[in-house]
């Protein structure tokens, strides 16, 4: 067991072959599906691995209520990720995915693996489910 790092991270993407990039903030950012998927070191010490999957479908205003009944569903259905309704500043709103993990205590790389992966494939599938909402518009 070890401390969680960037390098442990980005070894994990390294192994499985994918694409990511360290944006100006430091943070682990990759394109999975077509959705961002950051790896955010979160706590007082870096000990938790925040992955946030943002779905590429975004709404506007008039569809909060209808996004917010859909993470709840979802939330209630399934442990992860986790789902979120979020509204920038400019009016868009998107829904977020957030797998986290607290390895205050060190984690192997078995562990990292496993949880990041499974950040990627359940963010995937939250934003194929928030592809079905675009689909079928709520009704007048």
């Amino acid at each position: 067991m070890q401390a969680l790092t960037h390098e442990m991270i980005k070894s994990v993407l390294d192994k499985h072959g994918y694409t990511y990039m360290v944006d100006a903030d430091g943070d682990v950012v990759g394109n999975f599906q077509g959705n961002l998927i950051y790896f955010f070191q979160i706590g007082d010490h870096g000990e938790m691995l925040q992955v946030r999957a943002m779905v590429q479908h975004v709404f506007g205003m008039e569809e909060v209520t209808r996004l917010y009944e859909f993470c709840n569903s979802w939330n209630h259905d399934r442990l992860w990720p986790k789902a979120y309704v979020h509204i920038q500043d400019d009016g868009v709103v998107n829904v977020i995915g957030e797998v986290l993990a607290d390895w205050e205590h060190g984690v192997s790389d078995e562990q990292l693996d496993q949880v990041m992966i499974c950040g990627i494939a359940t963010g995937c599938q939250l934003s194929d489910a928030v592809a079905l909402l675009r689909q079928h518009p709520p009704m007048s």
